[in-house]
């Protein structure tokens, strides 16, 4: 019986490291019967690991004082960002060709990329989105368009098209002051 205890132990330890915690055996949903009647079962809890004492201290929100700031003290700098989407595009895909995978994974990176650029700038209070599209030149006509609702006097965002000879790419960042 110890082997079968250790084993237990383990068991145990690996559901709540990994898997769903349930009293039963596998998932039980709810399901109705032919006749119309619905019958109850358990709801089962999933998560990825025991929360321990650092994760709830990773968590604690730090409570800010309002300051009564209705504008920014520092502007978003609209130029110093296009130069940055300038060459980020420019960088990472001079010598592209268009793959559609590729490119997937690229507006990814870059987006990835041109948000720690721009956030490197540490500019207060500023909420930041970055979008790139990436399509291939074939003789097309594309027109991509984007709505949002802000404070003319605070917010506005940064723009750059790139191509090269198969494929184009567009990179805006919009910045929204947080009041």
């Amino acid at each position: 019986t110890m082997m079968s205890d250790v084993a237990k132990d383990r068991t145990a330890h690996s559901v709540k490291k990994k898997g769903s915690v349930s009293p039963i055996s596998c998932h039980e949903f709810r399901r109705r019967e032919l006749h119309g009647r619905i019958k109850d079962c358990l709801s089962t809890v999933s998560y990825m690991d025991e929360p321990s004492l650092r994760d709830d201290a990773s968590r604690r929100t730090v409570q800010m004082e309002n300051t009564y700031q209705l504008g920014p003290t520092k502007h978003f700098p609209v130029f110093i960002v296009n130069h940055i989407l300038k060459d980020v595009l420019t960088s990472y895909l001079q010598e592209e060709q268009y793959e559609p995978e590729l490119c997937r994974q690229m507006t990814k990176t870059i987006s990835e990329v041109i948000k720690a650029q721009v956030k490197d700038l540490m500019i207060p209070r500023y909420k930041l989105i970055v979008i790139v599209h990436i399509g291939q030149l074939n003789s097309q006509s594309i027109l991509i368009g984007s709505r949002c609702l802000w404070n003319p006097k605070s917010d506005t965002f940064s723009s750059y098209v790139f191509r090269n000879s198969s494929l184009f790419a567009l990179a805006n960042v919009y910045a929204v002051y947080f009041e």
